[in-house]
Formats: structure tokens, C-alpha cells, sequence
């Protein structure tokens, strides 16, 4: 969670991208307001990206990336590049500054921005400190036909432009999809069930388990919750059956076989496969888990870094469901946190978790280099419904 209790994950990522000693850190302390980045006139100061939280008027709630200089060298200098280029993959508006007039790997950047699908704002900064800021200007627009915004960082002159750059170019699909979609409307009831093992945080829900109750809040829904094991119970005590029940994809076989043939059935984890990335294509690709033999090779990515603890989803309970079906020889790879392999051809299929940590430009991109090398790519709850032969009977927002 994060500023206003916002999830970090949900939050606009704005990345400032740029040579070392362009004056990054510079600038997000101007457009922060305070000393949020390490300044220094020592060329490459900012060694991994650092993600900070803050409000922006008119913008809200959102992450500014500070990254390495994508000029940086040595074999130490390598690794802080590709730290840097993590960060693309989760930026929504890149704001690449430049300070010289060989523009060449500003330019490079701003077209890999483009490929990914993020906006991009060109800042030429230091207009206080260097004389060929025109020169750098019409660069940039003969390369990308739009107007650069010119700033000085240091003395903060140009901001309030670069914040009503951002406002306009915030992409129009942005966290556009809400989690539960169209499945309910104001006054439905949603039952939620939620298994309290030893994988739920000790005094705490899960987020995709708080940000969905939240949502259905805001929707003014009526919710109830309960355990697996007081399931029946909550059933009972309604009226009349809920319009929708959201269940723990590990618990799915024991909710459907007991639901109301009126209530509706998914999953926080099939929930947060479209609203974090490709619904149709995590459906289309389970189908590939028939075809998965014991010389097979699956990859299950996991977006938490926490420690694997007794009956771990990804680590245990998925690979020991796949592994009664396909057989024991069955090879499973498991990563976690930001390690994804660039080469996925080795791998027959790749199941993502929900992904509540990550936001939707990266799970997007993920899915975008997994369709590239034409490799099916699905996620927990879809797996785990395909599993238990109830994907057909399921909803997804």
C-alpha cells in the first residue's frame, strides 16, 4: 500500500529517463517539491531505479521512477542499464530528458517507449546553463514531430508545463477496467470466500482480496465475507443467493459444488487476470495444458518475493496439479519478483500469479514478449479453473 492507501500497483508510473548527470534526480525533486532523489554533480549517482509515491495536482496518487543514466558503462554501469530498462516495462509516461545535443540515445529510448506503448514527454533541461537549446529542439522535432518541453530542473522553471504534459498524455486506457467489471451493480450482494491458511498474513487480507472488497464498496455493494469452512453458513444466512461469489482459486471445486444455481462464480485471481492483463489470451492458452507431457518444461512467475512457506500455491500446489495430470517428469521453473527469462522458447507454457504487485504495464508487457516468441501464457486462476474442469462454468468482469 501506498500514499492515500492506494496500491503502488494501481498508481500512474511516471519514469525519468535520460544520459547520467542530465538532471533527473533534479527534476523529480522539482516535481515532488522536496529532496526526494540523491543529487550530485558525481556522474552516475542513481545506481537502481527508485520508486517513490507521491500526489501530483491534477493527477493524483502516482510512482516516479528515478533510473540510472542509459550512458552508464563498465561492466557495473551495464548492469544499472538493465535495471534501467526494467523500468520501461513499467512506465506509463516516460519523460526523457535531454541536456546535449547529440540526441541520438534520447532518440533510441523515445522509439522503444513508443514500441512498448507508453507515452513519451522530450525535456530539454539546463536552458539556464547551455546556448544550444534550439539546436536540441529542432532535433527532437524533426525526429518526433512534437514540441519538446523546455525546462531548468534546478531552478524549477518549466514544471507546472511538464505536469499538464503528463495530464494530457496520460494514456486513455489507464487502469480504465475496474476489477469486477460488469458483474455487479449497486445493491447486488457478492459473497466473498477467503481461506485464512497459513499463506494469508497474520492479521491482514491479501490485496487482491482488499482491493476487490474496496471496489464492491465503492459500487455500494453488499458484501459479505467468510471462510471456506463457513461457507454453507454464509450461504444460509442470506435471503436469497448472492448475484456473484469471488472465491480463493485453490478452494474453487468445494464453492462451485456448493453454490446456488443463481449466484454467479470467479475468482480474485481470475478477476486480476483481465483486469491486470490478457483475459483472452490466459483462457486461449490453458488449453495447452493438454497437451503438456513429462518432457515438458513450465515456467511459473510469481510476482511477491516473500519466503515460500508449507503449501505455497506456486511453489507446491500448483506444480503438484500439474504433475498428477501430466506426470512426475514434468519440469517446472519457478521465478519471483522482477526475474522473468528474455527467452521464453524452452517453455511450454507459463502460468504469471495475479499479479496485485505488479501494475498493468508490466504484466502487459510480459504477455506482449510471450506472444512475440509464440509461447501460451496463463495465470493461476485460469490454470487452477482448467484444472478442476470448471473454466466453462466461471465468469470472468
Amino acid at each position: 500500500m501506498s500514499l492515500n492507501g492506494t496500491p503502488r500497483a494501481n498508481q500512474l508510473h511516471i519514469g525519468i529517463f535520460g544520459k547520467r548527470n542530465s538532471g533527473k534526480s533534479t527534476l523529480i525533486n522539482a516535481l515532488t517539491g522536496h529532496n526526494t532523489a540523491l543529487v550530485s554533480d558525481v556522474a552516475g549517482t542513481t545506481t537502481d531505479p527508485v520508486y517513490k509515491t507521491i500526489e501530483i495536482y491534477g493527477i493524483g496518487p502516482c510512482v516516479l521512477i528515478d533510473t540510472a543514466g542509459f550512458d552508464d558503462s563498465g561492466y557495473l554501469g551495464q548492469m544499472r542499464v538493465e535495471k534501467t530498462k526494467l523500468a520501461m516495462e513499467k512506465t506509463d509516461v516516460a519523460l526523457i530528458v535531454c541536456s546535449e545535443e547529440d540526441i541520438a540515445q534520447e532518440l533510441e529510448w523515445a522509439k522503444a517507449f513508443k514500441e512498448h506503448k507508453a507515452a513519451v514527454i522530450m525535456v530539454i533541461n539546463k536552458i539556464d546553463q547551455i546556448s544550444n537549446t534550439d539546436k536540441i529542439r529542432n532535433k527532437i522535432y524533426e525526429a518526433m514531430k512534437e514540441e519538446p518541453v523546455k525546462i531548468s530542473a534546478i531552478s524549477r522553471l518549466g514544471i507546472e508545463r511538464i505536469r499538464e504534459e503528463i495530464i494530457r498524455k496520460i494514456p486513455e486506457d489507464f487502469e480504465a477496467k475496474s476489477i469486477t467489471g460488469n458483474l455487479v451493480e449497486e445493491g447486488d450482494t457478492v459473497l466473498l470466500v477467503m481461506p485464512q491458511d497459513i499463506q494469508a498474513p497474520r492479521g491482514r487480507l491479501i490485496l487482491p482480496q482488499v482491493q476487490t472488497l474496496r471496489e464492491l464498496l465503492d459500487k455500494k455493494c453488499i458484501v459479505l465475507s467468510s471462510t471456506a469452512d463457513k461457507y454453507e453458513e454464509a450461504l444460509a444466512s442470506l435471503t436469497r443467493p448472492p448475484k456473484l461469489i469471488i472465491t480463493d482459486s485453490q478452494v474453487f471445486q468445494l464453492v462451485y459444488k456448493k453454490k446456488p444455481k443463481e449466484s454467479l462464480l470467479t475468482s480474485f485471481s481470475v478477476l486480476y487476470a483481465s483486469h491486470k492483463g490478457d483475459i483472452d489470451y490466459f483462457i486461449k492458452s490453458s488449453e495447452a495444458i493438454a497437451g503438456l507431457t513429462e518432457n515438458s518444461k513450465v515456467l511459473i512467475a510469481e510476482a511477491c518475493t516473500h519466503v515460500p512457506l508449507q503449501e505455497d500455491i506456486g511453489r507446491e500446489k500448483l506444480p503438484r496439479m500439474l504433475r498428477k495430470k501430466v506426470g512426475d517428469g514434468l519440469t517446472i521453473v519457478n521465478v519471483s519478483g522482477n526475474d522473468f527469462p528474455s527467452d521464453l522458447s524452452q517453455y511450454d507454457l507459463i502460468i504469471q500469479c495475479g499479479s496485485c504487485m505488479f501494475n498493468r504495464k508490466y504484466v502487459m508487457n510480459r504477455v506482449e514478449q510471450a506472444k512475440a516468441q509464440k509461447v501460451p501464457m496463463t495465470n493461476y486462476g485460469v490454470t487452477i479453473a482448467y484444472l478442476t474442469d470448471i473454466l466453462d462454468k466461471i465468469v470472468v468482469s
